[in-house]
C-alpha cells in the first residue's frame, strides 16, 4: 500500500514529535500501555469526550466533533471546537457539512480547543496537534483560522496558539517525517532523553538499554601485548 494513501490519526503527529520510537511502537506495531499519565488525561477528556453542543458568550461549543482532511490524510476527533455563525446563532449540531456551509447559518469563525492535564510543556507537540486540527477545519469549513487554545486541566488555563507560518510549517514537515517513520521496516533505536521521564511505553522501549554495546559471540583481543621480545 502506498504510505500516502494511509489516513493517520491526529494524535500521531504528537506521538511523531514527542518521540518518532514512540510513534511506531503506536501507530504500526500497535502497543500501547496505560500508566498514571495517561489514565489521568483520559480524566481530564472526560467532559468533552461526550459528543454535544452548547452556547457561551456568542460561541458554540461542538464537543467531540469528527475531524478531517482529505488533503493531508488525517483524521481525529477534537476535544472542543468553538464556532460562530452567520446571522442568529445556530441551534443544531454539525451534522450535514454541505447543506449548512452555505445558508445563513454558515460557520463563519471557528477554533479548535484541546484539553490537556498537566501545565504548558517545553516541546511543540501539543502546539502541532491543535494545529493539524484546524488545517482540518479549514478545509471543512472553507475558512482560515488564526489560533486555538489549549485548556491545561490542572491549572484550568487556556493557552493561546498562533497558527502562524513556522508552525503551519512545522506540522505539514512533522506528518511527513511520521509517514517515513510508519514505512520503515522496525521501530526507530531506542535511545535515552527526557522524553522519556513519565513515558507510558518506557518498560516496553527500554531506552537504557539503547546505547549499550552488543558483545559478539566471540570477540579474540589482540594477545602480542602479552608476549614480551627478549632484551
Amino acid at each position: 500500500m502506498n504510505p500516502e494513501a494511509v489516513i493517520l490519526p491526529l494524535s500521531a503527529l504528537n506521538h511523531q514529535l514527542y518521540c518518532e520510537r514512540r510513534a511506531y511502537l503506536i501507530h504500526a506495531e500497535r502497543v500501547f500501555v496505560d500508566n498514571e499519565h495517561t489514565l489521568l488525561g483520559d480524566l481530564a477528556h472526560e467532559a468533552v469526550d461526550t459528543p454535544g453542543y452548547e452556547h457561551r458568550a456568542g460561541w458554540e461549543l461542538l464537543r467531540a466533533l469528527p475531524l478531517y482532511s482529505d488533503t493531508l490524510g488525517l483524521s481525529g476527533k477534537a476535544d472542543l471546537v468553538e464556532v460562530r455563525r452567520a446571522g442568529a446563532a445556530g441551534a443544531s449540531q454539525i451534522s450535514n457539512r454541505k447543506s449548512q456551509i452555505h445558508d445563513r447559518h454558515a460557520v463563519v469563525a471557528a477554533r479548535p480547543v484541546e484539553y490537556k492535564k498537566g501545565p504548558a510543556r517545553r516541546w511543540a507537540n501539543d502546539r502541532v496537534q491543535l494545529c493539524a486540527q484546524a488545517l482540518c477545519l479549514e478545509e471543512m469549513f472553507g475558512l482560515r483560522i488564526d489560533s486555538g487554545l489549549i485548556f491545561h486541566a490542572a491549572s484550568a488555563l487556556r493557552t493561546e496558539v498562533v497558527f502562524d507560518a513556522a508552525l503551519r510549517a512545522l506540522t505539514l514537515s512533522t506528518l511527513d517525517a511520521l509517514r517515513s517513520t510508519l514505512a520503515r521496516p522496525a521501530a526507530p533505536p531506542a535511545v535515552l532523553k527526557p522524553q522519556c521521564d513519565g513515558c507510558s511505553l518506557r518498560p516496553v522501549c527500554l531506552p537504557e538499554a539503547g546505547g549499550r554495546h552488543k558483545a559478539g559471540l566471540f570477540e579474540p583481543r589482540d594477545l602480542s601485548a602479552d608476549f614480551k621480545s627478549p632484551i
